[in-house]
Order: C-alpha cells, then sequence, then structure tokens
C-alpha cells in the first residue's frame, strides 16, 4: 500500500441519512473508491440507515447534530474532525449539507464538491435559489441530470459553467433463483397466480403513489389477476392505505413498509412502476432495470434520460392515472414487449449507468479539484 501521504481522505457529507436513493449513492461510491487512491470518512447531522449500511462495510462515521445554517458549533466541531481525519476534499450531498459544507470550505480552504440530487427543496424559499449561487461560486457543483442541471441553471441562476452532470450508477444486484421468489411471494401472502406490479420509494407526496391508487381499478378491470406492492415508509402511509380501502382494492394491495432485500422484491415483480412527480436521478428505476424489469414511469426531471419511451419503457405524463394504468396494462398483457423492454433496459443500464462508471467520473473529479485546489 502507498504511504499515508499518497491517499487522499474524501470526507462524505450528507443532510439525510435516508434510506433513500441519495444515501444509496453516497453509500455505494463511498464504498466503492479505488482504496490504493482514496480513503473515505462518513459526517451524517443524525443517525439512521446511511450510518447503519456505511459502517457496516467499514466506512468511519461520525453524527454531529446540526440546527441549521447558522450552527456555530456545528463548524466548529466539523472544522475539528476536518483536522483530526485529515480531510483532502469534502463531498457534501444535498441543500443543508452542500451549504454548511460551503461554508466551512471556505475557512479552510479544502475543495468541495456538491451533489445535488434533486428539485424539492428549492420550491418553498427564494432564499434557498440565493444559497445555492453563493455555493456554486465556491464548490464544485453536480448535478446527477442533464434536466437537473437545466433547472440549476434556469430557475436558480447559476452559471452553467458552474454544473458538471454526472449520472448516478447501480451495481449488479444479487441474483434470485425461482425458489427464492417463490418462497418471497408466499412469506408476503401474494397468490400465485398472480402477476405482480411493484413500486419503491419511501412514502412521501412527491413520489406520487395516490395516482397510482387511483389507476388499479382501470388495471383490475383488464388484469383482475393482479397484485400491487408499494416497498417503503413515510408520512403518506395512513393516508395511502385509506385510499385504497375506499376505492375497494385492499385485498390486491399490500404495503410491505421498509425492505432490507430490495433484490428480491424486485425478482418477483413482473412490471416496475414509478409514478413521481419530481425525481433527479432515480435510483428505483436503475435498479429496476439492472434488475431486467419492464418500467413505467412519468415523465418528469431525469427519467427520459434512463427511459426511452417506447423502446427501453414506458413514460407517461405525471399525475395521469388513466395513462398510468394503460401502459401497466400493455406490459401485463403482452409479454413480448415486456421482456423486450426488460432486456433493452437492462442493457442500458449496464452500458451507461454502471456502478464503475460513477466512480471513475467522482475519481476524475475529485483529482481535478484537488489539483487545482494546491
Amino acid at each position: 500500500m502507498p504511504p499515508r501521504n499518497m491517499i487522499r481522505t474524501i470526507l462524505f457529507l450528507s443532510t439525510s441519512s435516508g434510506p433513500g436513493g441519495a444515501e444509496r449513492v453516497i453509500n455505494n461510491l463511498a464504498a466503492s473508491l479505488d482504496p490504493q487512491r482514496y480513503r473515505a470518512v462518513l459526517c451524517l447531522f443524525r443517525p439512521g440507515w446511511l450510518q447503519d449500511r456505511s459502517e457496516s462495510r467499514g466506512i468511519r462515521t461520525f453524527i454531529i447534530p446540526t440546527h441549521g445554517m447558522t450552527d456555530w458549533r456545528w463548524a466548529i466541531q466539523f472544522k475539528r474532525l476536518l483536522r483530526q481525519e485529515q480531510v483532502d476534499l469534502i463531498h457534501a450531498h444535498e441543500f443543508d449539507a452542500n451549504v454548511q459544507g460551503t461554508f466551512v470550505a471556505a475557512l479552510t480552504g479544502l475543495p468541495l464538491v456538491a451533489t445535488v440530487h434533486g428539485k424539492n427543496y428549492f420550491w418553498e424559499r427564494l432564499r434557498r435559489r440565493l444559497a445555492y449561487r453563493w455555493v456554486s461560486r465556491r464548490a464544485t457543483m453536480v448535478a446527477v441530470s442533464e434536466n437537473l442541471k437545466q433547472f440549476i441553471v434556469e430557475q436558480v441562476g447559476v452559471s452553467p459553467s458552474r454544473v458538471k452532470v454526472l449520472y448516478n450508477g447501480v451495481d449488479m444486484l444479487p441474483q434470485c433463483d425461482r425458489t427464492e421468489v417463490e418462497a418471497c411471494r408466499k412469506e408476503l401472502g401474494l397468490p400465485e397466480s398472480h402477476q405482480i406490479v411493484g413500486v419503491v420509494g419511501n412514502l412521501y407526496p412527491v413520489k406520487g403513489h395516490q395516482y397510482l391508487i387511483e389507476g388499479i381499478p382501470s388495471v383490475l378491470a383488464k388484469c383482475p389477476n393482479t397484485s400491487f406492492v408499494f416497498a417503503g415508509r413515510g408520512q403518506l402511509e395512513t393516508e395511502l392505505k385509506a385510499h385504497v380501502d375506499r376505492l375497494g382494492v385492499g385485498g390486491k394491495v399490500f404495503f410491505l413498509g421498509l425492505r432490507q432485500d430490495i433484490p428480491r422484491i424486485l425478482a418477483m415483480l413482473d412490471v416496475f412502476v414509478l409514478p413521481s412527480l419530481s425525481e433527479g436521478l432515480s435510483m428505483a428505476i436503475l435498479e429496476a432495470m439492472i434488475a431486467g424489469k419492464p418500467v413505467v414511469a412519468t415523465q418528469v426531471g431525469g427519467n427520459p434520460e434512463l427511459i426511452l419511451d417506447g423502446e427501453t419503457g414506458f413514460l407517461v405524463p405525471p399525475r395521469d392515472s388513466q395513462a398510468l394504468a394503460a401502459r401497466l396494462v400493455t406490459l401485463l398483457t403482452d409479454k413480448q414487449q415486456a421482456a423486450l423492454f426488460a432486456e433493452r433496459g437492462k442493457r442500458r443500464a449496464e452500458g451507461q449507468f454502471s456502478l464503475r462508471t460513477m466512480v471513475s467520473s467522482y475519481q476524475s473529479l475529485y483529482e481535478e479539484c484537488l489539483e487545482l485546489g494546491k
């Protein structure tokens, strides 16, 4: 192994502890850096899934609670951590971490990469947009899709030269054989004769689950032997379950809660669906594609950069329950087209959105930032 001073320490700073797509990106990236060149450490504002998952993979993880962007005590503790761990570069993710990380980077002179994973935290306040303009002047900003970069440039007011696009990447998922799939179906109480449509994502308004639920009666009218599974938890769980009951489809809908066995869940699906109202670059879609599942998703955010409509999957307008239902029916009744989408989607994920490609791109960016910071 090279001497310690030849290995760069990258500190990952995350607003959220997950579980979610951004947190999975952070975890996979930190765990996959070339150990001959980089050492990863992680700092979080609060404990949670990302801490547990990262520590299980041998990543040193620190929790420093914060009370907002003007929390000087957090800044002092964070500076102390940077010295203690001999950090060479900060890689921040999401709004609070990007802003607070930029503040400390300005004080210490350390290079900073600030990754933006989505748009949903821009809606409520002008001050957030102004804050990101400031971040862009100090940090190297990364958007996870071309659509998100366009939004940052046109709606937030950041110079296009200050934003790079680096796509999220996904690793191959563990393979599940037929016995495992059948065992999973039995464990969850899913009828053996039913086709299964599934969605993976936190039960938040931005994920659009209610529009999928509203389309379920239309799907069942054409494909009565269909079950729907929702993997995830969140603030809307009680409301969504009540909506299912009002529509009288409770016997066909299964809420699975937070799952640690997503590869098993994906393996048993016939069609994956994502009815989101906003996305950066969906890890859920990428994982479904790499698992070889046909996908129906909304035409929002970076989804059209993942799915070529009519070639590798279907895209529908957001909030359009009937369009969503119609495309689900097509894939449930046309096995040949479903298989074709699944094959093409998997090839596309493996070729353009692999974990290896993402890691290589970020390592090149780190080298560029470290060279400029000399």
